[in-house]
């Protein structure tokens, strides 16, 4: 018990560390009581406390919130499929998620019409549920796990080339605002998506959380699950409607993210050594939070004022993770 709080406490305090350094870095650079004043004074610059309270606190919120959502729709999509490479970038679920979000809203812009942010998360849950159907589908007909990773990637490449093609033929106003979104950022953010996706996010992971037993012990199997009285067909339900509850928000407010859901809750268990759902599921929120923050800090700071695409930055530091991940599952085989 002492090692789970220790760790959170640590991710904790990793969690204030990159926060004060998104704050402070960037195009603009902030000194340490330009900060201070504004944080706790709300005393400063007028530009420079609108760069902070406007820009870059909604930005660092939005990356805590959907970077701890990741990580926690990739440990139930990891836990449902009993595979650590699963996730919804690599299953196909992000990419479905993104090419129906990218058709509502060039459908909304051609109108004139401005769509809200829970019309953006239902399209995108949409999207995430029917990826899931094809997959769920594909599990059904095929044993070999890898193979269903590799018909996720199809799925996920398809999606990804029709959104391509979509964007490509609309108006130049909506490639405009699609570009950066479907690179994968959290540009742009306002403290009304922050609110919208604060509760969304909190419920799910809350409902999650109060399923951690039968969650548990589904992942020691079907037998055991059924003697200690768990609905398997519910709780498998609750964990496709959850994790594409969280991977839809994530694609909806900044995009798909590559390799989060993926890394983040292997790297939260080998620090744990424990795979309890009810300790792992704040430690992947926590980790995924931390993760998320420092990826997207390296995207503005790097080649400021130019900003990198989020997912290339998650690429660059998570792949070498997940190939650690598949080498040593192909070791214990």
């Amino acid at each position: 018990m002492k090692r789970y709080v220790g760790i959170y406490i640590a991710l904790g305090f990793a969690i204030c560390a990159l926060i004060f350094w998104n704050i402070n870095s960037g195009s603009v650079e902030l000194s340490l009581s330009e900060v201070w004043n504004i944080m706790v004074y709300r005393k400063g610059d007028e530009t420079v406390m609108r760069i902070v309270w406007s820009i870059r606190l909604p930005r660092i919120m939005a990356a805590l919130i959907l970077g701890g959502a990741l990580s926690v729709a990739g440990y139930l999509l990891q836990t449902y499929f009993s595979n650590p490479i699963a996730g919804p970038y690599i299953l196909g679920v992000a990419s479905s998620a993104k090419l129906t979000v990218a058709l509502a809203l060039i459908y909304t812009l051609n109108r004139g019409i401005s769509i809200t942010s829970g019309g953006m998360v239902a399209a995108a849950f949409i999207g995430s549920l029917i990826a899931m159907g094809f997959v769920l589908l594909i599990s059904s007909r095929v044993r070999n796990m890898s193979m269903l990773i590799v018909c996720g990637v199809m799925i996920g490449y398809i999606c990804s080339a029709i959104t391509d093609f979509v964007i490509t033929f609309a108006n130049d106003a909506n490639i405009v605002n699609l570009h950066n979104w479907s690179q994968g950022s959290f540009s742009g953010t306002t403290w009304e998506n922050v609110r919208s996706m604060s509760i969304l996010v909190l419920v799910v992971v809350l409902l999650t959380f109060c399923l951690s037993k039968p969650i548990g012990a589904l992942s020691m199997g079907e037998g055991y699950a059924k003697s200690v009285g768990v609905n398997i067909i519910a709780v498998r339900i609750s964990i496709i409607l959850l994790s594409s509850l969280l991977s839809a928000c994530v694609t909806a407010f900044a995009g798909p993210i590559s390799f989060v859901g993926i890394a983040v809750p292997h790297l939260v268990k080998l620090m744990l050594k424990t795979s309890k759902p009810i300790v792992m599921i704040p430690g992947c929120f926590l980790g995924g939070a931390a993760i998320m923050l420092l990826c997207d800090g390296i995207a503005r700071v790097c080649f400021a004022p130019t900003e990198l695409a989020i997912s290339s930055v998650t690429a660059i530091l998570l792949v070498p993770v997940v190939l650690y991940m598949i080498l040593r599952r192909n070791r214990q085989q």
